[in-house]
């Protein structure tokens, strides 16, 4: 996963290794999926008229900021807190950056990055809402109270995929089209909901190789609650969900027809559903499944963008 070896970068450290431990401490390989959700919102307010590019540039920071926030601050509580990272074997989908079992950062100074940019995203959502008014401080709040209370709370009590697929899946889609357009469409809230249901099995599926560690450190998200081949088929019907959500937009008119550029991902979401079903007690099997996952969630939201992009060109 291109990880620092032990010791190298450590915090007290100076100048790039610091950085990079720093970096590769937020697992910067996931934090494409804020990026893709804020171009999803932002496509599709073109689609519906002319918007400030820059506002965009500055609400993808934000979630980039508050997506790290919610990456490094669980690796901090299942380190100190519930001890699950000591129990957790890695894949390189799930299971934490693996850092503090390392050693490679300190708990005070995961901590501290953890509040760090939770602190910076909100402050950069906070100048958003002075421009865009009371809504999207609405919406912000929402996010920023999901990501405090995402591994403390919300995982023990089976609504850690439900929080994260509307924080970080529809809420982004919904925050940034009125951010852009000062106004809620429909359009906004339908084309939110293929890119919730996708997060939430984004987690949902990570969840599989992780289930007797938190079963151990105290969590109950789907996968323990209901058991892993109960859990297979969730996981399947909310993947076959989301596209037929994209269907179903375009058919009723609440979306363009060039939506259905989305159903371009479904392939990898085949893929991950078919491998799940087969290979969801095997804990190498099931990798591939993850990989495919994490393509068909970036997909479908690249695709839709670029959809509503065409929509916007043609008129």
């Amino acid at each position: 996963m291109g990880f620092v070896r032990p010791g190298v970068g450590a915090p007290g450290g100076k100048g790039s290794g610091m950085v990079k431990t720093y970096v590769l401490e937020t697992r910067p390989q996931f934090l494409t999926l804020a990026a893709v959700l804020v171009l999803h919102g932002s496509a599709l307010a073109a689609w519906h008229g002319p918007i400030v590019w820059w506002h965009a540039v500055l609400a993808g920071v934000a979630l980039v900021l508050l997506q790290a926030s919610v990456n490094v601050l669980n690796d901090w509580h299942d380190y100190t807190r519930s001890g699950i990272d000591h129990k957790t074997v890695q894949t390189p989908f799930s299971g934490g950056s693996g850092m503090l079992p390392r050693g490679e950062i300190t708990p005070g100074a995961a901590l501290a990055l953890g509040i760090g940019t939770l602190l910076t995203g909100a402050g950069i959502g906070l100048y958003l809402s002075w421009i865009a008014g009371l809504p999207l401080l609405v919406i912000g709040l929402v996010g920023a109270i999901s990501v405090v209370l995402y591994t403390p709370l919300l995982t023990r009590i089976g609504l850690g995929e439900l929080s994260a697929g509307f924080a970080l899946g529809t809420l982004p889609v919904v925050g940034t089209y009125f951010l852009l357009t000062g106004r809620f469409d429909a359009a906004a809230w339908v084309s939110g909901i293929p890119a919730g249901l996708l997060t939430y099995n984004l987690l949902l599926l990570n969840e599989f190789p992780d289930t007797e560690a938190d079963t151990a450190g105290g969590r109950h998200h789907m996968v323990v609650l209901l058991g892993k081949a109960r859990a297979r088929w969730l996981y399947a019907a909310v993947e076959i969900g989301a596209f037929v959500a994209i269907v179903a937009g375009a058919v009723a008119g609440v979306l363009t027809p060039w939506a259905l550029l989305g159903l371009g991902a479904a392939v990898f979401g085949l893929k991950a559903v078919s491998t799940t079903l087969a290979q969801y007690e095997s804990f190498e099997g099931l990798i591939p499944a993850q990989g495919a996952n994490v393509v068909a969630v970036l997909a479908t939201n690249v695709l839709l963008a670029v959809g509503y992009a065409v929509a916007a060109v043609l008129g």
